[in-house]
């Protein structure tokens, strides 16, 4: 047995866990002391592959010695700013690259420490944006089946999966949501976008009849919807949603807190689909995980109807203690660098057909009913338990974990696989070899 890495807590009674059934965890712990690249390291030396990218964030692979590099000397020059009527140059720096990458006119940055403050932070500058054009009346939001938009109560409020909604009482009102755009019967198996399901964008149409365009703000949806188990768009129907918002004067928020900086092939989901909304949310990826950090990318348009009324005026009363903060600044700054010294997009692109094809191998183990696939993620849907939804992929997890040396994700009784963007083809066959070695086991 390889020594201990790190001292293993003998008490994990303190720590309530997030999205986590705290009590089967502290009965056999899952803990990471290192992590390297492609790896972690368990707490008692064993080595796992990250099939995740952490939390779909460290799309860099971890600990890039040009990040931590970055972190440390900023910790040695400026540990804190604050945000509010104060800045330092490295905030200015950041929200420049972010916004050169970004497609049309997305040149307006707004920071913040996490995708559910970024998703609270576009709803509410699309509600003040309405209002400060004289259309005060348009504060209804519309979200979607199935999507996942954070955990705060806006986020939850247009998000569609129901175990995040249904203790925590209604939430925002005035809110609808889309159908989701996944059909086994009709979508079953696809690698990349499926043909079925561009008319499901025209039940906006049917949204805006009933409460009438003068009354709804904004429409936001992730262009693939990741948490719920990886369902890309259908072909066309990111197109029709921006039509429609166009027609009724409704602002198009896409929540790429998954899908920025690379997952699906290039910078922004926006990109590859040739849709540009008015609002990006990002998160995750822009500092492959190593600092919490956020944000919000406006078009011009958005960020100019703001701009008025006397120069000494907060123009908007929105912000957080660590917007921009100098760590979470020399963090992204790293993480763009390497994305863009090793092309790391491009890398992503051209790996998506051997990631697509190695999935599907696993289309006949047993229990598996769909696998979907598009850019380096990938979900694979188990048959239930008929007395426990959702136990058979926690064994999956867990004997992936334990016996098979490799992380994964899972929501539901679905798997997601979204590998670093460095991933060789050589892991990503390692990967799924282990992740098809746990479902078998797991029976």
């Amino acid at each position: 047995m390889t020594a201990a890495l790190a001292p293993i807590p003998n008490d994990f009674e303190s720590f309530w866990m997030p999205f986590t059934p705290n009590r089967a965890f502290k009965r056999r712990p899952r803990l990471f002391a290192r992590a390297k690249d492609m790896h972690y390291t368990t707490a008692d030396g064993r080595t796992v592959i990250d099939g995740a990218a952490g939390l779909w964030c460290t799309n860099a692979g971890h600990n890039r010695d040009p990040i931590v590099a970055a972190i440390k000397r900023q910790a040695e020059e400026l540990d804190y700013v604050p945000a509010f009527q104060f800045a330092h140059p490295k905030s200015f720096e950041l929200a420049s690259r972010i916004a050169a990458l970004a497609p049309c006119d997305l040149n307006r940055v707004f920071f913040c420490n996490s995708g559910s403050e970024a998703v609270d932070t576009a709803l509410k500058i699309a509600l003040a944006y309405h209002n400060v054009r004289g259309e005060g009346t348009r504060t209804r939001l519309i979200g979607r089946e199935r999507g996942y938009h954070g955990v705060g109560f806006g986020g939850i409020a247009v998000g569609g999966i129901v175990a995040n909604r249904k203790m925590f009482g209604p939430a925002l009102g005035g809110v609808d949501h889309l159908p989701a755009t996944y059909n086994r019967e009709q979508q079953a198996f696809t690698k990349g976008e499926p043909d079925w399901g561009a008319h499901l964008a025209d039940e906006l149409e049917r949204i805006v009849a009933l409460h009438d365009a003068s009354t709804i703000a904004a429409v936001i949806v992730e262009p693939m919807a990741g948490s719920t188990g990886v369902l890309p768009p259908p072909k066309g129907y990111l197109q029709r949603l921006r039509a429609i918002c166009d027609r009724h004067g409704l602002l198009l928020i896409f929540d790429e807190v998954i899908t920025g900086f690379g997952r699906l092939g290039s910078a922004f989901a926006a990109e590859r689909y040739g849709v540009t909304p008015d609002m990006i949310v990002f998160a995750k990826g822009i500092t492959s995980g190593s600092v919490p950090m956020g944000g919000v990318i406006a078009r011009d348009g958005i960020y100019q109807a703001f701009m008025r009324g006397p120069e000494h005026v907060i123009e908007l009363f929105h912000g957080y203690t660590y917007s921009a903060h100098p760590l979470a600044c020399a963090a992204g700054l790293a993480t763009l660098d390497v994305y863009r010294d090793e092309d790391l997009f491009a890398r992503a692109k051209k790996l998506e057909p051997f990631f697509a094809a190695t999935a599907m191998t696993l289309k006949d183990l047993p229990n598996v009913l769909d696998i979907r696939t598009v850019g380096l993620a990938a979900g694979i849907d188990l048959a239930s338990r008929p007395d426990a939804a959702g136990l058979r992929a926690y064994e999956v997890m867990e004997r992936g974990f334990h016996e098979q040396n490799v992380m994964m994700r899972i929501a539901g009784d679905s798997l997601a696989l979204s590998p670093p963007l460095i991933a060789s083809e050589a892991q990503i066959s390692e990967i799924f070899d282990k992740v098809g070695r746990a479902i078998r086991a797991a029976g």
